[in-house]
């Protein structure tokens, strides 16, 4: 049995300074005091913030974009995760066209299994809506999968209004979720060609042909179906104020909205396309990076309590190698950016002054887990959960940097970040995993099913 000792845990009722003992890769006891046994392995964490292990409920692993692939699979990509605190990623197996559900989650769960240092678990995207795929809405629940993902964007992957009305009322039985890329993919397609035409090849034409019009207007589509359908719907990525606002109308109407956001959308604003020398290409990701008064907007909706989850849309590129493959048509820039690592840090520092650890947690562990049905097995510091868990140091100070990265990128969007806070260490499925930051080589993931 190993018993963490002295730490302020983060449990579902508020914050407790308490011991916790877990064996078997479960949490079996918390008390103000466990004592040690012969053979029991104690670890002092005096001073230090004891999470349930942090979800990252969306990111990219070892994706083929239709050119290139992602700089991470899933060996760096869980490294990476692990190292910043995140315990589980929840990735997106994502099917072909004339392809099955299952062929897709076979070739996903082949990409991860046996190399993963975090537990991983599966979105479906689906792509090719027809009677078969519809018939496999069951099986993927019997396999453990009950999210899922579909655009409204990109060629290759978008459904039909009414592809995804089929799709929500098909969820339904099993109380499936569905997560949608919400833009409008032929008006980018036209305003792209537009941009183009004027001569605008660099990066600063990118939020130009994706604005906040285009989200919302399919944020409004995907609440009107939803509506339509008798179905709550998970928007992802939200990145501006105009689609906060179709949220908002949303619920007012008394619809269930989901609505997750990203680090990048609450600190950064669309002056980094801008950048010289090209270095605005290394955020290029979609939905763009907004106005300041969007980045307002999205911080005052997380403060508010009108954000569900904050995820990385972790797909990262080589800025050398592959982001330069835009550099003279932006629309050839690979979307994407790095995350996975650093989100913990970001958002302890970010908000250490206006957010609890409680909310901090329940947007990074505990709303994913449960509204992906993985609570209370992840997400959460209680007797019989799995042993997932993240100490954090909340007095260290690092700057984060791509040359201290354990994701394999050539830059973060976050370099020079001035961190307060660091993991000390990080347990998966009850294996030290991470100790001061740094991998014991431990490789500790497995697939998590998922129950509804």
């Amino acid at each position: 049995m190993k018993i963490l000792k002295n730490g302020a845990l983060v449990t579902p009722t508020g914050l407790r300074k308490a011991d916790l003992a877990m064996d078997n890769g479960k949490i079996i006891c918390i008390e103000e005091n466990i004592p040690a046994k012969d053979g029991d392995v104690t670890v002092d964490v005096t001073g230090c913030i004891v999470f349930p292990g942090f979800i990252d409920g969306h990111t990219h692993l070892d994706l083929n974009n239709g050119v290139t692939d992602t700089a991470d699979n899933f060996q760096t990509g869980t490294l990476g995760a692990v190292c910043g605190g995140t315990t589980t990623v929840i990735d997106f197996a994502t099917q072909d066209k004339g392809n099955t559900l299952l062929h897709a989650l076979d070739v996903w769960k082949g990409m991860a299994e046996g190399v993963s240092s975090c537990n991983y678990a599966f979105h479906m995207a689906i792509t090719d809506w027809n009677e078969r795929t519809k018939a496999e809405i069951p099986v993927m629940q019997a396999e453990g999968v009950t999210s899922f993902k579909a655009y409204f964007a990109y060629d290759n992957l978008k459904v039909t209004d009414y592809e995804l009305l089929e799709i929500l009322e098909a969820l339904k039985p099993i109380h499936g979720t569905i997560g949608v890329h919400c833009e409008n993919g032929p008006v980018i397609n036209e305003l792209q060609k537009r941009e183009l035409a004027k001569g605008n090849f660099g990066p600063e034409a990118h939020p130009i042909s994706r604005p906040p019009e285009v989200e919302a207007e399919a944020i409004d589509r995907l609440c009107w179906l939803g509506r339509l359908a008798d179905a709550p719907v998970h928007v992802v990525h939200l990145s501006s104020k105009l689609g906060l606002e179709e949220i908002r109308h949303a619920r007012a109407r008394g619809q269930k909205v989901y609505a997750e956001t990203c680090p990048q959308y609450l600190l950064f604003d669309d002056s980094k396309y801008s950048l010289p020398n090209f270095e605005g290409a290394k955020f290029v990701m979609s939905p763009p990076l907004r106005k300041i008064e969007d980045v307002a907007a999205i911080r005052e909706a997380l403060l508010n309590g009108e954000i569900d989850t904050v995820s990385t849309d972790h797909c990262s590129f080589h800025f050398e190698t592959q982001k330069k493959m835009g550099l003279h048509d932006f629309t050839k820039i690979p979307n994407g950016a790095p995350g996975v690592e650093h989100r913990p840090t970001v958002m302890l520092t970010a908000f250490r002054d206006s957010l609890s650890y409680e909310k901090l947690a329940q947007l990074m562990s505990e709303n994913p887990a449960k509204l992906f049905h993985l609570y209370p097995r992840k997400g959460a510091l209680l007797p019989g959960s799995d042993a997932d868990i993240t100490v954090w140091d909340p007095n260290r100070k690092w700057t984060i940097s791509a040359s201290n990265q354990h994701q394999n990128v050539d830059y973060t969007p976050y370099e020079g970040f001035e961190a307060s806070g660091q993991v000390k260490y990080v347990y998966v499925n009850g294996v030290l995993a991470v100790k001061d930051g740094q991998p014991t080589g431990v490789v500790a993931g497995r697939f998590v099913r998922s129950k509804t």
